[in-house]
């Protein structure tokens, strides 16, 4: 297995990456572009404003309220793209919240915080939890993706509303996929589109497909069905990515947005990642993420690091070892899915084993075991206290414990982080 010379990315990373004859993935390419191509960000936030102008002038045509629908989870980036709506744009979005019944306490803190600071409207699909217990088995079983439903719920039902009430503009925050492994250029302005939905969110699979399989009902996948093309085209509906437009960092952004409106934080080590500010809403991430080390060998810590790698605030080696102590950890909520699948443990990682990557995994002695990895690369002894960590701006310097759990964070005790793991109904 071949890993990128300078993040930490496997050459089987998901849902495309590609390697130079340097050594370099598409991802750190990407993120290179944002330095180094002819970008003038200046002159893109001057096309945003294009577009934001014509958004108000549709609004006023059409007689809507609202110029723009934003999706919101209650995140770091949810926060942040309402702020920058309001205060920057002048804009008066819908905000629109899927709740797929996998919440934390602290996300639905922090939705609540999102709503009372904007003091914008609010449209909210709640997912029934039978109807999230029976997709979370028939998907594990079948992609091996537990959490399939509110993937879906979060990229159909915002687009729902837009067509429901002749909103055209819907403004989403960074392309996730370009962002960690390069997957299009900067160049090319890529929107939102229902091709890219159903591919990368919903793994090729749109729900009537599925409709009668195991008790699969009509009102279990009605918030999964996309409009037909001739409603979406008849409201003229656009999906933008804020990050073709700003020189995007959601480190930075998330100080931000903890000063202006209350973000509020993990405070105690989680299981997955030592990054304490993204995905925290999400109580079934861990599973989820934990789902894709088993089937290609490498997890949240992979994506955190590479992430924070590109930007300057960990070195390779810190990288390395921070894969090293997380990747391949069991979450502490593996049991709890089980139950709430009505299955076993066992049978957890019984319907996992055929969707492994061969090219990662290997069965010896009846167990599975990693090929040559990331996870065998010697590195320096004290990684975490290199020369670099005195630099404010690493991730494991004491500036930066927050945000990031290192040696300096407050290490609460374990009663904080089952409070975290504890999820909202």
């Amino acid at each position: 297995m071949k890993y990128c010379k300078r993040c930490v990315y496997p050459e089987n990373a998901k849902p495309t990456i590609t390697f130079d004859d340097e050594g370099v993935c598409s991802g750190c390419r990407y993120h290179e572009s944002r330095k180094k191509l002819v970008i003038d960000w200046d002159q893109r936030w001057s096309m945003l404003l294009e577009i934001v102008d014509r958004a108000k002038n549709d609004a006023i045509q059409r007689g809507n309220k609202h110029d723009c629908i934003i999706p919101v989870s209650g995140g770091k980036d949810s926060h942040y793209q309402v702020w920058l709506a309001i205060n920057k744009l002048g804009l008066n979005p819908l905000l629109v919240h899927f709740d797929h019944a996998f919440n934390t306490r602290i996300g639905k803190r922090n939705l609540n915080n999102l709503i009372e600071k904007s003091k914008c409207d609010l449209v909210e699909c709640r997912y029934p939890i039978e109807s999230a217990r029976k997709l979370s088995r028939f998907m594990l079983e079948k992609v091996g993706d537990l959490t399939w439903h509110y993937h879906s719920g979060i990229k159909t039902f915002p687009i729902q509303v837009a067509v429901e009430r002749n909103i055209p503009l819907i403004v989403w925050g960074e392309h996730g996929f370009a962002e960690l492994t390069g997957i299009v250029s900067l160049q090319n302005f890529v929107e939102f589109t229902r091709w890219s939905r159903k591919e990368h969110d919903m793994r090729g699979i749109e729900p009537e497909s599925i409709l009668g399989q195991q008790g699969i009902t009509e009102e279990d996948i009605l918030p999964f069905i996309y409009p037909d093309d001739d409603a979406v085209d008849a409201c003229e509906l656009t999906g933008i990515y804020l990050s073709n437009f700003l020189n995007w960092d959601n480190n930075k952004q998330c100080n931000l947005v903890m000063e202006k409106w209350d973000f509020q934080l993990l405070n105690c080590k989680r299981g997955r990642t030592f990054n304490l500010f993204s995905k925290i809403e999400d109580h079934a991430n861990e599973v989820h993420d934990y789902l894709k080390f088993l089937k290609f060998g490498y997890g949240r810590a992979t994506d955190d690091a590479s992430y924070e790698i590109r930007h300057g605030r960990l070195t390779r080696d810190q990288g390395i070892a921070l894969v090293q102590e997380y990747d391949a950890v069991e979450p502490v909520t593996l049991e709890f899915y089980c139950d709430l699948m009505g299955i076993s443990v066992k049978e957890f990682y019984k319907f996992v084993d055929p969707l492994r990557d061969p090219s990662v995994w290997s069965k010896k002695d009846d167990q599975w075991v990693l090929n040559s990895t990331l996870h065998d690369q010697k590195i320096t002894e004290n990684a975490y206290d290199s020369k670099e960590s005195i630099n404010s701006n690493n991730a494991m310097s004491a500036e930066q414990a927050n945000m990031y759990f290192n040696k300096f964070s407050k290490n609460n005790s374990h009663s904080d982080l089952l409070e975290f793991y504890q999820p909202h109904e």
